[in-house]
């Protein structure tokens, strides 16, 4: 008889929670003399400057209590309950998984094993050693099969366990399903159940956290576990990406400049406030899992990035880093509002701001875009997920619904920026998927025309109890070619407070903030359909019910575009239609002969595909396999659809 997950979930936490279960092979790992890896975090281990950070869970940590309003979770659990939770990617045949583990006694063991069901026992397929300070345990399995499912759980001593199931890759799928979510307000303490259960009625494919996990700011690993507490039963059994946004590392904002010290208060200067060990600590316990990054090198003083690409199901999704280079505005543009980062003068001209050497994903990420889009390998549909939006679309923040003009804090700064990266999403007809703004909207981006970018979906937050935001147009009129049949008062085209071009498609504006039914909360599903070469945006209320289907959504959505619409120039001609054998869907890329740029390179739907051009002149067309380097085509020009001509192309 064939079980479901569900049905292998309960069989397996049921087998890891006994004593020693009858299948269990694994014994318990003493500490080797020669691991020199363990250290018992001490008191302050970040330095005596900063005693805050991580006090609950280092020195004497059974000792301590919590001071304070919206206590986290204790961290003195159950001896049998110390692994808290997992997290997994699986990337090319290698499969990474990060335990995260309450704090430790002084005389436990400081090993966890990584275990999966074969038939009917338990085999151990791995030993890791427990790192401090954060508590997190890491496992790297090379060759792994992910053509099934296998039920896993992960061990410390002799009881405690963590169990679930590490996916096959849905490749055979149509449908390709991401949550996608942000902002998990501390303030809100308990867990997310209305969530969770929603979730599972979605069943997605890929769970994406675009940061801010948690806001215990200073206590990252209390934080950290209780946002594992949250989700634990969605986590357990499908792969995840999680990235961190400021408020994990600590800040209220952040630039991170390539890694410099920040001295300024609010950060504005650019750069990081609390120590490198600090930073390192949170993105290994939230990004370790992760693939390989693309390019591995530290930033200044030593701090670890993270961007890469995950494959799941035929779709590719870069992931970005997308405060980690960029630059402070403090002391490099003139204060035009109450803080440097805020702008509310309106007689200010955008371009005054968009100065040279300002950076915003910075050039090892623009390379890593660049490499990503022309690789096709594996993959049938590309995403970008990052932690914010490429534009500001609000424009009343905070409880007193105060109008800001311009915020950059977002990625529409620095502009010049903004647009180097959206023309690199474009040339691979990505959508982008971010958080950030506890604001969700779907917007199309415009570079140098209204919507001739691709399409961006911010999600709501999770749990909106910190700092709310409204898009609200000041003459509270619609734009240029407003949505039709929308039920909402403000879509179409507008200009942000950056003088960027964005086209608003939809947004969720908090009704009544005193009201956590009413305010906004909520999550992203995206549905990346692999045969119509669609992608689908839905936006569900926190406490909505998924079996009511699109009704319970909010106003707005669901969104569905073409793949293809990501690149919205108008087109001006067409060049040949190249027709491959029937099992064959070839990558295309068209490049402009007159400027040697790179349109597009993208994997056609099926074995036709007809390249459009967006000017006139010759271009060239590059073929192949999982990237274009088979054949070229040079010196091609444009003509009507219907007069151009069709070529059988053997690859």
């Amino acid at each position: 008889m064939n079980k479901s997950r569900r049905d292998w979930l309960r069989t397996i936490a049921a087998a890891s929670m006994s004593l020693y279960s009858r299948f269990a092979i694994a014994k318990e790992i003493q500490p080797k003399p020669r691991d020199l890896s363990w250290k018992f975090p001490p008191e302050n281990p970040f330095g005596a400057e900063f005693p805050e950070l991580d006090s609950l869970t280092t020195g004497s940590w059974w000792k301590k209590t919590f001071a304070g309003p919206y206590p986290p979770p204790s961290m003195n659990v159950p001896r049998h309950e110390v692994v808290a939770f997992a997290l997994y990617t699986i990337d090319r045949s290698t499969l990474k998984l990060t335990a995260q583990l309450f704090p430790l006694m002084p005389d436990e063991s400081h090993h966890v094993r990584l275990e999966i069901l074969r038939g009917r026992r338990w085999q151990e397929l791995a030993q890791a050693a427990v790192v401090t300070p954060g508590w997190s345990a890491h496992f790297r399995i090379e060759n792994w099969d992910g053509t099934r499912d296998v039920p896993y759980r992960v061990r410390h001593g002799r009881r405690a366990s963590f169990a679930g199931i590490l996916r096959r890759d849905p490749i055979d799928k149509d449908e390709i399903v991401v949550a996608n979510m942000s902002c998990n307000s501390s303030r809100t303490p308990g867990l997310r159940r209305e969530i969770v259960d929603n979730l599972r009625l979605h069943d997605p494919d890929l769970l994406f956290f675009a940061g801010d996990q948690t806001y215990r700011h200073t206590e990252h690993t209390a934080g950290w576990l209780e946002f594992g507490l949250q989700f634990r039963d969605i986590l357990r059994d499908r792969p995840t990406v999680t990235i961190p946004d400021d408020h994990d590392v600590g800040q209220p904002n952040l630039w991170g400049e390539n890694g410099k010290r920040s001295s300024l208060r609010g950060n504005s200067d650019g750069g990081y406030i609390y120590p490198v060990e600090y930073v390192n600590m949170v993105q290994r316990q939230q990004t370790w899992h992760l693939p390989d990054p693309h390019d591995p090198v530290p930033v200044e003083r030593g701090i670890g990035v993270y961007f890469t690409r995950l494959r799941v199901g035929g779709v590719d999704f870069a992931i970005l880093e997308d405060r980690k280079f960029k630059t402070g505005p403090a002391q490099r543009l003139p204060q035009l509002g109450p803080r440097p980062d805020h702008i509310n003068d309106s007689a200010y001209d955008p371009r005054s701001i968009d100065k040279p050497g300002l950076d915003l994903l910075g050039t090892r990420q623009m390379k890593f875009l660049s490499d990503w889009g022309e690789d096709w390998s594996g993959s049938l549909m590309k995403a970008v997920l990052s932690q914010t939006a490429f534009c500001g679309a609000a424009h009343l923040h905070g409880p007193r619904q105060e109008r800001l003009l311009a915020d950059l804090d977002c990625n529409g700064w620095p502009q010049q920026g903004r647009a180097e990266a959206l023309k690199a999403v474009r040339r691979a007809w990505a959508v982008h998927l971010c958080g950030d703004q506890h604001l969700a909207v779907v917007v199309k981006h415009g570079i140098d025309q209204f919507g001739d970018g691709p399409y961006a979906f911010s999600s709501p937050a999770l749990v909106n109890s910190f700092y709310p935001r409204w898009w609200r147009p000041a003459d509270d009129r619609p734009g240029a070619n407003p949505v039709l049949a929308s039920t909402l008062e403000w879509t179409g085209d507008y200009h942000d407070g950056l003088g960027n071009k964005i086209s608003m498609m939809a947004y969720a504006n908090p009704a009544d903030i005193a009201d956590e039914k009413r305010r906004g909360d909520g999550y992203g599903i995206v549905r990346f359909q692999k045969r119509s070469d669609e992608v689908t945006f839905e936006c569900w209320p926190r406490f909505s019910h998924a079996t009511e289907g699109r009704s319970a959504q909010f106003s707005g959505w669901p969104i569905t575009i073409k793949r293809c619409d990501n690149d919205g120039r108008r087109v001006t001609g067409w060049l040949p239609e190249f027709v491959f054998a029937s099992e064959i869907r070839p990558v295309i890329q068209v490049i402009d002969e007159s400027t040697d740029e790179v349109l597009y390179t993208v994997r056609a739907r099926d074995n036709r595909f007809q390249p459009r051009v967006y000017s006139s002149g010759t271009f060239a067309v590059k073929i192949g396999i999982d990237a274009p380097t088979a054949l070229t085509f040079a010196g091609l020009e444009p003509r009507s659809q219907a007069a151009a001509e069709v070529r059988v192309v053997s690859i």
